[in-house]
Formats: C-alpha cells, sequence, structure tokens
C-alpha cells in the first residue's frame, strides 16, 4: 500500500470560489492524481462542477450539497465561469472539464487490463470502449430511470460497485444522480477505487456523441453549441439552470453571497 490509506485520500489543496472549494488543478495534474492512486484504495471520487452544479448549489440542494462536501476532488468544468470569474472578481480559477480528464484518462494512464466499470450507458458505449481502448477488464451496471429516489435500487447499485472492486468507476446516470449516488457508495463503506461523475464524456471520448470543435470550447461557448444541435433539449439547461451563474457572480463581486455562502 501507499501512504494513501483505505479511508482517507491524498489532499489536494484547494481555492474558494464563492464558497465552493475548487481542487487547485488542471485537466493533465488531475487525470495524473486520478491514476496515481492505489487500486485498492477506499472509494472516493470527483466531482465535476459546472455552471449548471452551481446554480444548482447556490439555490439550495442540501443532499447535492452534502455529495460535493465529500467529495475527494471538486474539479472546475466550464470556460464560461472561468472566463467571467476572471474578469468580474479578477479570480482565476483552473479548468479541468470531465470530458478533458476522461480523455487523458482513457489516452494516457487507463491499461487494457485495469479494472473499469460504467455505471449507466448502453451496449453500445461498452461495445466501443473494448474495441478502441482493448478493455479486458470491463464491467457495467444499469440501474433503473429515477432509481435514486428508490432506496432499493440504490442499494443495489452500490452492491454492484462494490462486489466489483474497479479500480475506476465512470457514474454516467446524470447530475444529480452521479453525484448522490457517489456519496452513497462513500457513506457505504467496502468498496474500492475512484468514482468519477462525468456526465456524457464517454460518448465524447469514443466519438457516440460529437463533442464542439476546439475552437468553440476555447472561447467558453460549447453549451451554445449543444444549444444549437439540440435546441428543444438544451434550452432549459442553458437559459434556466445554467446562465444564472453569471448574475451570481456579478452580485457576488458588490458584496452579494456567493454559491455556498449562506446569508448571515
Amino acid at each position: 500500500m501507499t501512504a494513501e490509506t483505505a479511508s482517507t485520500p491524498a489532499a489536494v489543496p484547494r481555492i474558494d470560489f464563492l464558497g465552493l472549494e475548487i481542487s487547485d488543478l488542471d485537466c493533465d495534474p488531475a487525470a495524473a492524481a486520478i491514476a496515481a492512486r492505489d487500486p485498492d484504495a477506499g472509494f472516493a471520487y470527483v466531482v465535476t462542477p459546472n455552471a449548471q452544479h452551481m446554480v444548482r448549489l447556490a439555490r439550495g440542494a442540501p443532499d447535492f450539497e452534502r455529495a460535493y462536501a465529500g467529495a475527494w476532488l471538486v474539479l472546475s468544468d466550464g470556460n464560461v465561469v472561468r472566463r467571467f470569474s476572471r474578469l468580474v472578481l479578477g479570480q482565476a480559477l483552473p479548468h479541468a472539464s470531465g470530458a478533458d480528464v476522461t480523455g487523458r484518462l482513457f489516452h494516457h494512464h487507463i491499461r487494457p487490463d485495469d479494472g473499469v466499470m460504467v455505471v449507466g450507458g448502453d451496449d453500445r458505449l461498452m461495445t466501443e470502449l473494448r474495441r478502441q481502448f482493448g478493455l479486458t477488464n470491463l464491467h457495467q451496471y444499469v440501474p433503473p430511470m429515477g432509481f435514486i429516489r428508490d432506496a432499493a435500487a440504490v442499494d443495489a447499485t452500490v452492491e454492484a460497485v462494490k462486489a466489483r472492486s474497479a479500480r475506476y468507476v465512470f457514474i454516467a446516470v446524470g447530475s444529480p444522480q452521479s453525484e448522490l449516488l457517489a456519496r452513497r457508495i462513500a457513506d457505504a463503506g467496502g468498496a474500492v477505487g475512484t468514482g468519477l461523475c462525468i456526465g456524457s464524456s464517454l460518448l465524447f471520448v469514443t466519438g457516440l456523441v460529437r463533442r464542439a470543435p476546439a475552437w468553440v470550447r476555447k472561447l467558453g461557448l460549447e453549451g451554445g453549441w449543444r444549444l444549437m444541435l439540440s435546441p428543444v433539449g438544451h434550452f432549459r439547461r442553458v437559459f434556466h439552470e445554467s446562465l444564472p451563474i453569471l448574475g451570481i457572480i456579478i452580485r457576488a463581486r458588490f458584496g452579494g453571497r456567493g454559491i455556498l455562502q449562506r446569508p448571515s
């Protein structure tokens, strides 16, 4: 075993962003830190807050906040927040999106015989992961729709993760289900490996879903790109669930409360 114990993953410096503690890691160091964890170490998990997550936290979501409080890494995902933070607050944030970190892991760190488990996804995704990366120890568990509201279904999912003892557990059941499940796995005890709440990242890594071009992502317009491709599916996410973060940052600049800063 390394110096990292089964219950305490290696500490990573964090920076305060309006009350939300973000791990001070960019993409490559984040992927390297995840890959460096002892495969037998106790379960720890990674969350990747984007604008949508930050707005949910700011509006008050106790279970979601608790899930964030238990995360080993809290990686800054989203160029819009990063750029606006620098412009309005003068605060530089690291950038380690879930899609980029997942890509680095598969292309540079995950070996074919590493234990990998996917919670969610479909048969086509699993086929592509095996074909493209030669994975020989890949497993999947697909919980039922809306499982997070069913205690028995959550328990079954937790037990499935514990039974596989995978080094990497990619939790792809949408937010906030992924984060809530990760916290439940950690609280249950008995699981090992690193859980990654990564949204649609596996679809991007395998090419099953086309990601925005690099120049679009660099400008912080990936949300607009997805809105253009799927206006009905992304309208609410962009305008109601994500854009309010800009107002939160502006208000914080003039003394208003931030993401996890509660009124006195």
